[in-house]
């Protein structure tokens, strides 16, 4: 090749090399979010967002100041399997981006190597020969697409998109985690007083039911009281192994939770009484920002951002396919006379499918409507998500005003219960009285725990629906998965954590 030829063909590598990647065809990624969105707030959120300094939102389970519940959330958060998969799953789209990133390198690098034993034999003629030789050959092939309409560029992005929602699904996971173990211990704690008050209205009961037995068989009351106490003695008794059973079903699933086998919760022991209830919620910021925070809108948003990208990838097998072929041969003989020889082959390649009958086209389709159904999803996702807000801070404002009624009507039951029996024991009721007051007693005392149990439900469901406690400053998997899996895998240091977000770091844009 002359200089001249040479150099113009240095030129034309290099000016193809320059506009690789220069088009990326396909739409770029614009956020799906409505105006709304941006300024949203509610009456409910207002009215709970009004109060004196409290723990921080990311650990919004520290407002109850329970150190059982601290150590049972720290607890699932190391050992619940819900979460240990969803960490792997980050691993898994860490490894799928590293396929993605390998696009911008030649795709094929290929050795060979060949031996032959060649065995000629020839007959007739005037000199027939037969010979036997070795031929042994090396190469080296490599092929380069070049990424001319950012079909490689399109499908890295939509893999790293890929990767930040797997991220945003663990912090969904962790805030659904934390919400349900707070939700199920406080569920368990209510059972446990439920259980104290149906114990404490038994024996009660049973000293009514005892003396109105006795006073019937002394002939000195009738036995319609003896019946009637003992009706609503047993009554109460058959109350407590449901109540039981619904505590045991509860604390096995609390120690499922924090990846224990069912059986007893020594810690829980350690702390018993009323449930803590704070009478406002800890909001310290806008709903709107917590709203748009929450892991599992993110990761709708970053599920739109990779669909996106996937438009762009299957629409560049609509233009040529562009690649740089080039080759490398030695090969050498053991035939007497035969010379080596060292060939070296280069050169650009064009592949263009011309006549798909629609195929590619369908295919763009296709993307495009699963990007639509994505956007929909996410708008969706969003107005859910509103809604549970709201709902929650309804909910919550409203079981906190019951509660607060509720423990009047318990303590008037129990001021009433004292009357009826001093007024009976002075001869001025009869024994209904008393027995009718015992049955309010227990019905309010009932009312009353359950009303404080629904105001922790929906100020724990508060906390969840704007994505309180997504931040967890820990390994996404643990040391022991982590070794069995590199000694089965050669996993490089994509088993690395990655470098921790800033939880105070804005999370609104898909990166």
């Amino acid at each position: 090749m002359m200089p001249l030829q040479r150099a113009t063909a240095w030129v034309l590598l290099a000016g193809a090399l320059g506009l690789a990647g220069c088009v990326r065809v396909g739409p770029d990624f614009q956020s799906p979010r409505e105006p709304w969105v941006e300024h949203w707030n509610s009456t409910a959120l207002e009215q709970m967002s009004r109060s004196r300094p409290q723990p921080d939102f990311l650990r919004w389970w520290e407002v109850f100041a329970d150190p059982t519940l601290d150590a049972l959330i720290a607890e699932a958060d190391a050992y619940n399997s819900s979460l240990e998969i969803a960490g792997l799953r980050v691993m898994e789209a860490r490894a799928q981006l590293g396929i993605a990133l390998s696009g911008r390198y030649p795709q094929l690098q290929q050795a060979s190597a060949d031996s032959l034993y060649v065995d000629q034999r020839q007959s007739g003629g005037r000199n027939p020969q037969d010979r036997h030789f070795w031929q042994h050959s090396v190469g080296f092939d490599i092929g380069w697409e070049l990424d001319f309409w950012g079909r490689f560029s399109r499908a890295i992005e939509s893999a790293d998109a890929a990767y930040f929602a797997a991220h945003a699904n663990y912090e969904d996971v962790l805030v659904l985690l934390r919400a349900q173990v707070a939700d199920t211990y406080f569920i368990l704690r209510t059972f446990e007083a439920r259980l104290r008050i149906a114990r404490e209205n038994a024996e009660r009961q049973k000293r009514s039911f005892e003396i109105t037995e006795r006073l019937f068989r002394s002939g000195d009351s009738s036995e319609l009281d003896f019946q009637q106490a003992k009706t609503q003695y047993l009554g109460t008794l058959a109350t407590i192994p449901d109540l039981e059973g619904q505590a045991v079903r509860s604390r096995n699933a609390l120690a499922a939770l924090i990846g224990r086998p069912p059986g007893p919760l020594p810690e829980l022991d350690a702390r018993t009484g009323l449930l803590p209830l704070p009478d406002q919620a800890v909001l310290e910021d806008v709903p709107a920002n917590l709203l748009l925070r929450r892991p599992d809108v993110r990761t709708a948003e970053l599920a739109v951002a990779a669909q996106s990208a996937l438009i762009g990838v299957a629409e560049a097998d609509l233009y040529p396919s562009v690649s740089l072929l080039g080759s490398i041969v030695w090969s050498t003989s053991s035939l007497s006379g035969a010379s080596d020889s060292l060939d070296m082959v280069a050169g650009p390649s064009l592949v263009w499918n011309l006549f798909d009958h629609g195929r590619i086209k369908n295919d763009v389709r296709i993307q495009d409507a699963r990007l639509q159904q994505l956007i929909e999803a996410y708008r969706d996702r969003v107005r859910q998500a509103a809604r549970e807000a709201d709902d929650a801070a309804t909910g919550l404002a409203k079981a906190l005003e019951s509660e607060r009624i509720r423990f009047e009507s318990a303590e008037a039951a129990q001021r009433s219960l004292d009357l009826a029996n001093a007024q009976y024991l002075e001869g001025f009721a009869d024994f209904q009285r008393v027995l009718d007051a015992q049955r309010e007693l227990f019905q309010q005392q009932e009312s009353y725990l359950l009303s404080r149990s629904d105001a922790l439900s929906n100020l724990i469901g508060l906390y969840k629906a704007l994505g309180g406690g997504w931040y967890r400053d820990g390994p996404l998997i643990d040391d022991a998965t982590r070794e069995q899996m590199r000694q089965r895998t050669d996993w490089g240091d994509l088993l690395d954590e990655p470098q921790a977000a800033d939880p105070a770091a804005t999370e609104d844009e898909p990166r």
